[in-house]
């Protein structure tokens, strides 16, 4: 029978095997130190630990933090689970992103349990090098993303975090071509090609956006030219004229982004606009997620300073 210093003790080395985890460990490792499915079941009936799944063993009884829950989603999921989406995006510091579930991941073919909060996604095979080890096992930032965007419940929410990963420096513009070349996903794949190279190479994505066409679609004349230059916010990738009326459109690149906050700021200042000004904004990458909106506008702009020039 144990002693009571001996069961203080292996309390003792619980409580330093859960605070890397934020007060969670795993049977079995509480099991290396000889805390039995008995010993976690006494604990539990004395109120010094809690249960929070068939591996998760909490050395509190308080609410799991945001890192404790994620430690959780992995070993509840199955031994090859690794956090993904947005989830591992956060996990490696996401910031004004948040789900209501954890994802993860598991390869296909592998065990896995329902678990609730969590998600599970069965991507078709991991890539070379895309789990990382330090802390819960996760998928590196720009596979992520690119997993992210194709299981988004949105084409606006997939382009959100795809600017977001590369806005808060969790992965490069490069990184993420690479990573949609690569990542097979189900859902949005033309999308997400899209979006990955505005945010890349705004200009090379510029130069096959046939904006003139979109114009033609609605029945405007095409514009005079099309230039990329700097302007007082930065580089401006397409500048469109239609000299004879006074109409400019500057589309810039997703780099300008803010989330997807500036795609609502163009929509609403160029509705204040049009009476008082003959320049329009647009963003390449709201131009892809709310096309008819904006080109609407620039269809307005074009009647009412046609109206003008000939009244």
């Amino acid at each position: 029978m144990r002693t009571g210093a001996e069961r203080q003790a292996r309390r003792a080395r619980a409580r330093l095997l859960a605070g890397p985890r934020e007060g969670v460990v795993s049977r079995a490792e509480l099991r290396e130190i000889g805390a039995d499915r008995r010993v976690v079941s006494r604990e539990v009936a004395a109120s010094r630990w809690a249960v929070h799944g068939r591996v998760t063993v909490a050395t509190h009884t308080a609410a799991l933090s945001e890192a404790a829950l994620r430690w959780r989603a992995v070993w509840e999921a199955g031994p090859d689970a690794a956090l993904d989406g947005v989830s591992a995006l956060c996990a490696a510091g996401l910031r004004h992103f948040r789900t209501d579930v954890l994802h993860v991941s598991v390869p296909e073919g592998s065990r896995i349990h329902r678990v609730d909060g969590v998600r599970v996604h069965h991507p078709r095979g991991r890539l070379v090098g895309e789990l990382l080890d330090a802390g819960p096992p996760r998928v590196r930032a720009p596979v992520a993303a690119v997993r992210a965007a194709h299981w988004a419940v949105s084409d606006r929410q997939a382009a959100l975090v795809l600017c977001m990963t590369v806005q808060q420096r969790l992965a490069t513009g490069e990184q993420l071509v690479a990573a949609a070349s690569a990542v097979r996903g189900r859902a949005r794949r033309s999308f997400v090609a899209q979006v990955v190279a505005d945010v890349a190479d705004g200009a090379h994505s510029l130069g096959e956006l046939d904006f003139a066409a979109l114009c033609r679609r609605r029945g405007l004349p095409e514009p005079d030219r099309q230039v990329v230059r700097v302007g007082p916010r930065g580089r401006v990738y397409l500048d469109v004229r239609w000299r004879r009326i006074g109409l400019v459109v500057e589309i810039d690149g997703a780099q300008h982004r803010q989330g997807l906050a500036v795609s609502d700021d163009h929509l609403r200042r160029n509705s204040l606009v049009l009476t008082d000004e003959t320049v329009l904004g647009i963003d390449l990458v709201g131009l892809r997620l709310r096309e008819a909106e904006f080109m609407g506008q620039v269809v307005a702009a074009h009647e009412l300073l046609t109206a003008r020039l000939g009244a």
